[in-house]
C-alpha cells in the first residue's frame, strides 16, 4: 500500500485526499444488511462532495439535508424525472432534518411538499406561514452521554412538551408524520439508543391513542466508526436497534436513519508532505502542508483525534504535527508516534478522514485545500 501512496503523491502532488468509492458502497451495503428494516438517509453534511452523492444515489440511498443548497445537490439527479416520480422521490427520499430553517428556504421548498423536522412552537408557526405543504417530524431531546459530539444542548423538544407540539401542529392544519431523535455523533454508549427508543415509543403510542396517525420513526445518526480498536462494533449496535424496534413499534411504520460519518469516514485517506522540521523543547515538530483550517478541520469542529503514519521507516518517538498557517492555533497533534528521522519532503498519511474534513475546509491564510482524487 505504501508504494501505491508514494506513487500517488508523486503523480498528483500533496495534500492529496483519496476517496474510495468501493468502500463507500461497502459501508452503505453493510448498513442495509445489518438494519434491513431501516431506510438509510445519508447526512450530506458529513461530506457533500458531488461524487459521493452520485455514488450513494446510484446505490438507492435516501438523503438528509440541512439547507437549500444541499437539497439542490440531490434534486439535480431527479430533475429529469416525470413530475409524479420526482415528487414521490423528494417526499420519500429526502428529509430536511435541521430543526431551524430560515423562511427563505421554506418558501423555496414549499412546492416540493418536503418532509421537515421541528422542535418548538415558533418553528412550527414559521413552517405554517411559509411552507404549509410540508410534512412534519417532531425531533425529541434524548440522552447523548459519551458521544463524541453531543446534540441535545441545541436540538430537540423536551419529551414532556411533545404532545403539546403534536397537537399544535394538527390544530394548525398541518400533519405530523412522525418522531425523530439524535443520540450524538460517534456514539459508543449504546444505552443512548435504547433510552431514546424507549422515550420515542412512549410518545409515539400515546399520540396514536389520541388519534394522531404517526407513521415514521427517525433514529438519527451517531453510528460509530472504527477509528480505533476500542470502538464497539456496529453489528452489535444494529442488533440492539433491530430488536428494540421490533419490540417497541408496529411493523407497518417506516423507520429511517441519518448516517453521515458512518458512510464516509473510512472511505478516505489523506497524504501530506513535511514542509518544515524543528526541534522545540526537545520534541520534533513536523510542519505539513495541511492543517486544522483545511482537511484536519475535524480536529476543531468534530473533536476528532487524528492519526498519522509515515511512508518511511525509522525509530519512533513522540512528535508534534502542525499545519502550514501562521496561526499558532494550527496544531494538529502534539503527541504522535512517528519516526524522528523524517526529512523535509517526506510524506505522512492519515486514514479514516472522510467525514467532517474537506466538508469544513477553508482557504484561511491563502492555503488551498487538498486535491481530491477518486478510486472507483
Amino acid at each position: 500500500m505504501k508504494k501505491d501512496l508514494l506513487e500517488s503523491a508523486r503523480q498528483h502532488g500533496t495534500p492529496l485526499f483519496i476517496l474510495d468509492h468501493n468502500k463507500l458502497r461497502e459501508n452503505y451495503r453493510r448498513f442495509k444488511k445489518c438494519l434491513p428494516r431501516v431506510q438509510c438517509y445519508y447526512a450530506v453534511k458529513a461530506n457533500s462532495h458531488p461524487e459521493i452523492i452520485k455514488t450513494l444515489f446510484n446505490e438507492g440511498c435516501s438523503f438528509d439535508v440541512a439547507s437549500y443548497n444541499e437539497f439542490m445537490q440531490i434534486h439535480k439527479y431527479v430533475r429529469g424525472f416525470e413530475r409524479k416520480d420526482k415528487e414521490f422521490f423528494i417526499w420519500d427520499k429526502i428529509i430536511f432534518s435541521n430543526t431551524i430553517k430560515d423562511w427563505r428556504t421554506l418558501r423555496k421548498i414549499k412546492r416540493y411538499r418536503p418532509l421537515v423536522t421541528y422542535d418548538n412552537t415558533d418553528e412550527l408557526k414559521k413552517i405554517k406561514k411559509h411552507c404549509a405543504s410540508a410534512g412534519l417530524v417532531l425531533r425529541l431531546k434524548v440522552p447523548d452521554t459519551g458521544s463524541q459530539v453531543e446534540m441535545s444542548s441545541k436540538f430537540g423538544a423536551e419529551p414532556g412538551d411533545a404532545h403539546h407540539l403534536i397537537r399544535q401542529a394538527f390544530e394548525a392544519g398541518m400533519v405530523v408524520e412522525g418522531l425523530s431523535f439524535h443520540v450524538g455523533s460517534q456514539c459508543t454508549n449504546f444505552d443512548n439508543y435504547t433510552a431514546a427508543l424507549a422515550i420515542t415509543s412512549d410518545i409515539f403510542h400515546e399520540a396514536r391513542r389520541k388519534g394522531y396517525n404517526l407513521n415514521i420513526v427517525d433514529i438519527g445518526g451517531g453510528f460509530p466508526v472504527p477509528y480505533d480498536d476500542q470502538v464497539p462494533k456496529f453489528e452489535e449496535l444494529a442488533a440492539i436497534i433491530d430488536a428494540e424496534c421490533e419490540r417497541l413499534f408496529p411493523k407497518d411504520i417506516e423507520i429511517i436513519a441519518e448516517p453521515g460519518r458512518f458512510m464516509v469516514a473510512t472511505a478516505a485517506m489523506l497524504i501530506t508532505e513535511i514542509i518544515g522540521k524543528a526541534r522545540r523543547e526537545g520534541k520534533v515538530f513536523y510542519h505539513i502542508n495541511d492543517g486544522v483550517y483545511q482537511t484536519f478541520s475535524g480536529v476543531v469542529y468534530d473533536h476528532w483525534i487524528p492519526n498519522f503514519r509515515s511512508l518511511r521507516r525509522g525509530k519512533e518517538e513522540v512528535c508534534a504535527v502542525v499545519g502550514p498557517t501562521c496561526d499558532s492555533f494550527d496544531k494538529i497533534s502534539l503527541s504522535v508516534q512517528l519516526p524522528g528521522n523524517l526529512d523535509i519532503g517526506d510524506y505522512l498519511y492519515t486514514e479514516n478522514i472522510g467525514a467532517y474534513s474537506t466538508a469544513s475546509s477553508t482557504t484561511f491564510n491563502g492555503f488551498d485545500g487538498a486535491k481530491i482524487i477518486h478510486q472507483y
